[in-house]
Order: structure tokens, then C-alpha cells, then sequence
């Protein structure tokens, strides 16, 4: 069954799910199926594979993206602040935030694995 004029692709689902549903499926849809960048060789060659998974027909390079698109909003997001470095300011309180709460964690965990010898003993 072809596409019909008003409705396209959605078009194989009938009357069925209304109207609202079908709109928001071309939505998705158009974006979905246009070729996309490919993040590595910056060709528009990038297929959809499967929920989530996208590989470029040029590079052959296969990779996990969004569910319908490859780049989700907020990796988006991420990659502009990685570009203009606006995260810089904060990455030492970053670390040291870490650091912090990894040190007290594996002093838990060595105790536990002494006192396990210990025990053995």
C-alpha cells in the first residue's frame, strides 16, 4: 500500500490510533529517515540500524545514539558546552568532589577484604 497525498507514510495505518498519533509519528518519522553527519568522516551517511544503534555506509563505523535520532537533546547540550569550554570554571571542584567521595569508599572496602583475611586466619 503507497503513502496517500495528506497523511504519507502514516497513511498505512488507516483510520486506526486518530489523527494526533499519525501527525506525531510524521514528525519522527521525516527526521528519522533523512540521511544524517556522520560524526567521524562528516558525511551525510549515517543509516539507522536498530533502536538506538547507527552505522555510516562510508566509514563503516557503528555506534549507539538516540532511539530515533543520533545525537540526543542532551548530548547536544554537552557537546556545545565541551566546545565553548564553559564547563572549565567548575572542573576543579568537579574533581575535587570525587576525589572525596571515592576516597572514603574504597577505605570501606579494604577493610572488608582485611578483615575477610582475618576471619580466614
Amino acid at each position: 500500500m503507497s503513502p496517500t497525498r495528506k497523511v504519507k507514510s502514516a497513511g498505512r495505518y488507516g483510520a486506526r490510533y486518530g489523527i494526533g498519533i499519525r501527525r506525531r509519528l510524521l514528525k519522527v518519522e521525516s527526521k528519522q529517515k533523512k540521511p544524517h553527519p556522520c560524526p567521524y568522516c562528516d558525511l551525510k551517511r549515517l543509516k539507522r540500524k536498530a533502536a538506538g544503534i547507527f552505522y555510516c555506509t562510508k566509514c563503516k563505523i557503528e555506534f549507539a545514539g538516540g532511539a530515533y535520532f543520533p545525537q540526543t537533546l542532551t548530548g547536544g547540550i554537552v557537546e556545545k558546552m565541551i566546545r565553548q569550554k564553559s564547563f572549565l570554571p567548575s572542573v576543579g571542584e568537579l574533581v575535587e568532589a570525587t576525589e572525596e567521595t571515592k576516597h572514603p569508599a574504597e577505605a570501606v572496602v579494604e577493610t572488608k577484604t582485611e578483615s575477610k583475611k582475618t576471619s580466614k586466619k
